[in-house]
């Protein structure tokens, strides 16, 4: 039996971007989407176009600078959705809309109070104008998976009549088992008597942990489409996991008989990347891309993984993106050197990034003996982050003891007009060097904000190893994270702080305050 090639559906910038706490600017949305169109993925949801100014810009930016791959924007079954949507998507080399509606008796009933004929009718309707725009549609019945299965395969089949070219069915409360969801595939691909028009696809979430098991059992009945997510991350529990899914079916390809297009090898570094940025850290025994993925500590393993690595392993790390060694760089290195690196773990950077990269790592080498693929990652994301920043950091002197109030002397840069200022000043406050610092940039910001969340861990490994901080502030009723890394803790509390700060003028709150209705 020859293998099928699953489409890789990626919703990392859209459904990924639910997660609380995830957010993401523009330049690093596009970023993502580069490394996405790098890995291989087949569709790129890039966002919902009518949720927010933000939104829209982020899909347009997406979709007129990321090439080789299907750029899609959400769009409930209205005009102003789908029209909104197009105006977003249509520099797109390829472009698809993804347009839903809910048809479960509990959505009918209580959220939009629309009878069977209605849903049908409006699902027509915002297909039939989706289709006018372009020839790649996509429809959701929203949860489906607890949709009478004949009203299903009525709407679904109505759909796919009036332009639908993918047909997806969500499982939007991860309410779904394995056999469950295999006999809703199978029961549209029997039932359906035009299905063999569109490509049927599955979006699956974690709730029960069952996502990427429910995914493999709808491929294994007919989907030829998954929907997921980089490191699974989505709203509540989150949605099926890119890496398990394609690392599952490259692995039992004699079992499903089918694989997909995504470089394998750009994992791991893809993973990084969306970590980094979102903030949002790996488990350490996360399958595939956690690092203890392929670690062995039992005794009879070892012995086991000397003899012949397959008695413990059924993939290499290697394929996956894994290193042999993590340890890459030392304060010796060139400028390429750093470049190819940075390239290899998911970064595309532009002449200058790459020297403004360069210029730290030198820095950031006379403080470490020894640099790391996490300690390189986290200094190409802060320069990533300083690009769009109207303050930064430049100096801070402290003093402080036990029992006395800290002094802090902090210098900021700010980015105004033609001319960027240094602006320097002095206060004494606080319960310790961190509140005082962020007192600090308060001062001299006018940003009154309340910390909610501060967490600090280390990048890489040993006593000179990079602190990584991440801090949640709320600003008027808006909620915003920062990260920041240095060797020196409070500086990367002030980086984190600052990056917060930052966000504010643009409105960059995260995710978990923004217009989001289908999952």
């Amino acid at each position: 039996m020859s293998n099928r090639t699953i489409r890789i559906f990626d919703t990392t910038l859209r459904d990924g971007e639910q997660s609380p706490g995830a957010s993401m600017n523009l330049t690093e949305k596009v970023e993502i989407a580069r490394a996405l169109a790098d890995l291989g993925v087949d569709i790129i949801e890039a966002g919902f176009p009518i949720a927010s100014p933000g939104d829209f810009e982020s899909v347009r930016d997406v979709a007129s600078n990321v090439r080789g791959v299907t750029i899609c924007g959400l769009a409930r079954c209205n005009d102003a959705d789908i029209d909104r949507a197009w105006e977003a998507l249509k520099c797109a080399e390829h472009p698809r809309i993804h347009v839903f509606l809910a048809t479960s008796a509990i959505h009918r009933e209580f959220k939009l109070k629309m009878d069977k004929d209605e849903i049908v009718q409006r699902a027509v309707a915002g297909v039939r104008r989706a289709a006018g725009y372009c020839d790649d549609v996509e429809f959701s019945p929203e949860d489906a998976a607890r949709t009478e299965p004949d009203f299903l395969c009525r709407v679904v089949e109505a759909a796919i009549a009036a332009g639908a070219t993918t047909v997806n069915i969500p499982d939007t409360v991860g309410y779904a088992t394995p056999t469950h969801m295999g006999s809703v595939i199978r029961n549209l691909v029997q039932r359906v008597p035009n299905i063999d028009k569109a490509i049927i696809s599955v979006h699956c979430h974690n709730d029960l942990g069952l996502a990427v098991a429910n995914s493999l059992a709808a491929v294994e009945n007919g989907a030829g489409q998954v929907e997921c997510t980089i490191n699974g991350i989505g709203e509540r529990a989150g949605n099926c996991s890119l890496e398990e899914v394609v690392m599952a079916l490259r692995t039992r390809q004699d079992y499903y008989h089918a694989d997909t297009k995504v470089v394998s090898q750009r994992l791991v570094p893809t993973s990084r990347l969306v970590s980094n940025i979102t903030g949002l850290a790996v488990q350490r025994n996360k399958a595939i891309v956690g690092r203890n993925a392929f670690a062995h500590e039992a005794g009879i393993h070892q012995d086991g993984m000397l003899k012949e690595p397959r008695t413990y392993e059924i993939m290499r790390p290697e394929d996956v993106g894994f290193q042999h060694t993590d340890l890459v760089l030392g304060k010796h290195s060139g400028r390429a050197a750093l470049g190819d690196r940075a390239r290899k773990l998911g970064y595309r950077l532009t002449a200058e990034q790459l020297q403004e990269v360069f210029e730290n790592f030198k820095r950031l080498a006379d403080k470490k003996k020894e640099i790391y693929d996490s300690d390189i990652a986290a200094l190409v994301d802060q320069q990533i982050r300083v690009e769009t920043d109207a303050w930064s950091f430049v100096s801070y002197d402290m003093s402080t003891r036990t029992g006395d109030t800290p002094r802090v002397k902090l210098t900021l840069r700010h980015e105004a007009g033609e001319k960027p200022q240094e602006v320097t000043k002095e206060v004494a406050a606080g319960d310790g060097p961190v509140d005082a610092i962020f007192l600090a940039i308060e001062a001299i910001t006018g940003y009154e904000v309340h910390c909610r969340d501060f967490s600090v861990h280390s990048v890489s490994v040993g006593k000179d190893a990079q602190g990584e901080v991440t801090v949640e502030i709320e600003y008027r009723n808006r909620r915003f994270r920062g990260r920041g890394v240095s060797t020196d803790s409070v500086e990367a509390s002030a980086l984190a702080f600052l990056n917060a700060i930052n966000r504010i003028p643009s409105g960059d709150a995260i995710a978990q305050d923004k217009l989001q209705p289908y999952s």
